[in-house]
């Protein structure tokens, strides 16, 4: 589907050359009605109005929320019930009779009546839960709303009580997160198996679960990169305790750092995009195109070796990673929290192997698959080697340095082929951070230090201009 920015300097451009005598009247005409052009001010126009019904609804539920508190001792039970199912059922209906209404308007304002809905729903919960004086953590609260607004968005189809339901469900599982980590995952949280357990040490294989296939059922970017970050950082904390406590492993170790780069860039939605799995719901609406979702995974991964690598770069990762820990106090920890790691780390192994069997890739492709591939491979082998062998901290740290700078020239050679100011910043960004963590730990003096960022900022502002002046005589589409 053709995104609204560039169909805004299509007709910035064709209006140009409208006047340059390029093309004429009939030409313009044709451009314009098949970029539909006449709908690109409303289009803005409806999305600010949405902005605003969604804020709107916004105020509304925590006004609802704080009239109700206020007043809340004051009525009995059975009125408070009838309250809260009565509000939370009637903006429903309401919102869902806008919503599958002609008129753009009341969808939208049927939209935001949804999305109020959503809201009214977790404040149903919570005050039932007091009503009945049901003794539960917060935590528990916001994975049940979450639940309950993911069922909303899954039979809804709308992006934004997908985002929402990522959210609570993403903060319910740190308020868990943090519970555990009090109780230090001991095995003595595993005998008090409860639904809200089951699902924060399986938070990784449930955000997969739960959050990839609504990305497609939306058709939603937004939705496929929170559920991916919601997989990763899930992920991490879980299996935590054995990359830097008492209970580190190696190989748990190579996983934690390995592994997310691996998963993401090796992610292939082809089957779905191009196959016949999506050919009867792509029949209903043929106007709609459902698109890949890998580049968006890439970038992740991109981002993930980026983070990695600024903090794997300097002595101290690799002398804490060494140094056992004794915040872990329990004899035994959860071995459950392991599953997901190894379920996940099958499931990048088999798509890495999918990657290999294929040959009809471009050549530019397969080179920088190879060279993550390469990079992935290094991490989980000096990971591995530094915690189960010997101590390696300043060859960890050396190597890690070097596929700093690799990755960074990478990044600014990509940007500089093809025009991309995300990947050329991307590696200016990564070897300025290196520069500052050097200097900002180096015996010199302050005034040296104060030059030495004067002339990097002159620097950065100098690359700046040149790299625009490039993309306008290189890449005039892009600029």
């Amino acid at each position: 589907m053709t995104s609204d920015k560039f169909r805004h300097q299509l007709r910035h451009e064709a209006q140009i050359w409208q006047a340059e005598g390029l093309i004429n009247d009939l030409q313009y005409e044709q451009l314009s009605q098949r970029y539909q052009f006449n709908t690109l001010d409303s289009t803005a126009s409806h999305s600010f109005i949405a902005i605003l019904v969604g804020l709107g609804s916004i105020l509304i539920g925590l006004g609802i929320i704080t009239f109700v508190a206020a007043n809340w001792q004051e009525l009995p039970r059975g009125g408070k019930v009838t309250l809260l199912l009565s509000l939370f059922i009637g903006v429903n209906i309401v919102g869902f009779w806008l919503w599958k209404h002609a008129n753009e308007s009341r969808q939208r304002l049927g939209h935001g009546l949804l999305l109020l809905g959503a809201l009214i729903l977790g404040a149903n919960m919570g005050l039932m839960g007091q009503i009945f004086h049901i003794d539960a953590p917060f935590y528990e609260l916001l994975l049940a709303w979450g639940i309950g607004v993911l069922a909303m968005a899954y039979s809804l189809r709308l992006t934004s009580l997908g985002v929402l339901s990522i959210i609570l469900l993403w903060l319910g599982y740190w308020g868990y997160w943090g519970s555990a980590i009090a109780q230090s995952w001991s095995t003595s949280t595993i005998a008090e198996i409860s639904w809200s357990s089951i699902m924060g040490q399986h938070m990784p294989l449930l955000s997969a679960v739960l959050f990839m296939p609504l990305a497609y059922w939306c058709r939603s970017g937004w939705i496929f990169a929170l559920g991916a970050i919601a997989i990763v950082t899930s992920l991490e904390a879980n299996i935590q305790p054995f990359v830097w406590g008492t209970f580190q492993k190696g190989w748990v170790a190579s996983i934690a750092f390995a592994l997310p780069p691996a998963l993401l860039w090796s992610y292939d939605d082809s089957f779905l995009v191009y196959g016949n799995f999506l050919r009867l719901y792509r029949h209903r609406d043929r106007h709609i195109n459902v698109g890949s979702f890998q580049p968006i995974a890439r970038n992740l991964a991109l981002f993930t070796l980026g983070i990695l690598f600024i903090f794997a770069a300097t002595t101290t990762f690799w002398q804490s990673l060494a140094q056992y820990t004794e915040y872990v106090t329990s004899r035994q920890v959860n071995q459950l929290l392991l599953i997901d790691a190894v379920i996940l780390t099958g499931i990048a192994i088999g798509q890495w192997v999918l990657i290999a069997s294929q040959r009809y890739r471009r050549r530019q492709q397969n080179v920088i698959t190879m060279v993550v591939g390469i990079f992935i491979c290094i991490i989980a082998t000096v990971t591995f080697w530094h915690i189960e062998v010997t101590n390696i901290s300043p060859y960890a740290t050396f190597i890690f340095n070097i596929m700093l700078f690799l990755f960074a020239a990478g990044l600014i050679r990509i940007g500089l082929d093809k025009g991309g100011r995300r990947a050329f910043w991307g590696g200016m960004l990564l070897l300025s951070l290196r520069i500052f963590y050097v200097f900002l730990l180096s015996a010199t003096g302050l005034l040296f230090k104060s030059l030495v960022f004067i002339l990097c900022g002159i620097g950065v502002m100098a690359v700046g201009l040149w790299f625009e002046r490039h993309i306008r005589l290189n890449h005039p589409a892009k600029s």
